[in-house]
């Protein structure tokens, strides 16, 4: 055949892929989500095979192991007590509480590793809502944001590095922002969960903080939380979300899912010169281990060709529970 362009000319080779290899993963991409618990034991978490929930002693193992695989940012989720629970979820600003009691002591043991926090109420609520409700069923933007920043302010004066505001309250990132520099954090960032979808991907993270809508009170509850996270059907409005973190001084702009939504990721990638997170959630990672127990895939394959989609895709940071899995065949 008489051709003037042969692409396969580059395939050639190992070496040749390599020279025009686009898109690389490094261990340092990745941000390792870590469920954290007051009891005294590690507990697998069954609808996440490999996760687990780390008591307070064993925590600092894991985050070490992550430090010496190149992994350079954790994220703290709480199980929180039943106790501890209650509907305005005041617990979250507890300066004693689990999150800052764990940022504090990762901070004395790994102070080199960044920490990243969760703002909002659902892992301390009740009714199981990133928000508060109302006594007629509505979650309530502007009482929530007042909560929100006491968190946030709480998680930073214990060390954090990074705080992450996922409950998608409007307003609530300029909010915090003002917050904490009101308290003299103005170089703490905010990763913000600019694009987060009300998505069926979260089941298995709500199994492991037990952090799920629940209709156990006399108040009506809303079965989900479509009020206040996003439409899956919608593209640009997360354009409009991004645009207003950005406005409101977001350092970092995510979109939650990642792998069902890499479209969003590229749309932000296009709109916005910060950098962009890809949360590669629960349901996306139970899903590949079901495949893998199954021994239906490979699962290192499958593992880095996920992750690498998010980076082609345009995100910056990757938030996945392969971290440690990933990081360590990156380093063969």
């Amino acid at each position: 055949m008489d051709l003037t362009y042969r692409p396969r000319r580059l395939r050639r080779s190992s070496a040749l892929r390599s020279l025009v290899r686009e898109h690389i993963l490094h261990p340092s991409d990745f941000i390792y989500p870590l469920f954290v618990h007051e009891g005294s034991e590690v507990q697998p978490i069954g609808a996440m095979p490999g996760a687990s929930r780390w008591d307070l002693e064993s925590l600092i193992g894991e985050v070490q192991r992550a430090w010496n695989l190149g992994i350079r940012c954790v994220v703290l989720f709480p199980k929180i007590n039943e106790s501890l629970k209650s509907e305005d979820g005041a617990e979250c600003f507890n300066e004693k509480g689990l999150i800052p009691n764990a940022i504090r002591i990762l901070k004395k043991e790994i102070p080199q590793m960044t920490i990243m926090t969760d703002v909002a109420l659902d892992p301390y609520s009740s009714d199981g809502h990133d928000g508060i409700v109302s006594s007629d069923g509505i979650v309530l933007n502007d009482e929530t944001i007042e909560f929100l920043c006491r968190q946030a302010v709480v998680q930073a004066q214990a060390g954090a590095d990074l705080i992450g505001p996922s409950d998608m309250m409007d307003g609530r990132v300029g909010a915090i922002r003002e917050a904490l520099d009101d308290e003299g954090f103005e170089d703490i960032g905010i990763i913000s969960y600019s694009a987060k979808y009300s998505s069926a991907y979260y089941g298995p993270f709500r199994e492991a903080l037990d952090s799920a809508p629940r209709l156990i009170s006399s108040k009506p509850i809303p079965k989900d939380k479509s009020t206040y996270q996003m439409d899956p059907a919608n593209a640009r409005e997360a354009i409009t979300e991004a645009q207003l973190d950005e406005q409101e001084g977001a350092d970092i702009l995510m979109v939650k899912p990642g792998l069902a939504y890499l479209d969003i990721i590229y749309r932000l990638r296009e709109e916005s010169q910060l950098p962009i997170a890809a949360y590669n959630v629960s349901g996306e990672y139970s899903m590949v281990k079901a495949a893998v127990e199954k021994g239906w895939i490979d699962e290192r394959s499958v593992v880095l060709e996920t992750l690498l989609s998010f980076k082609r895709a345009g995100s910056d940071l990757i938030l996945t529970y392969h971290a440690c899995d990933a990081a360590k065949w990156l380093n063969e």
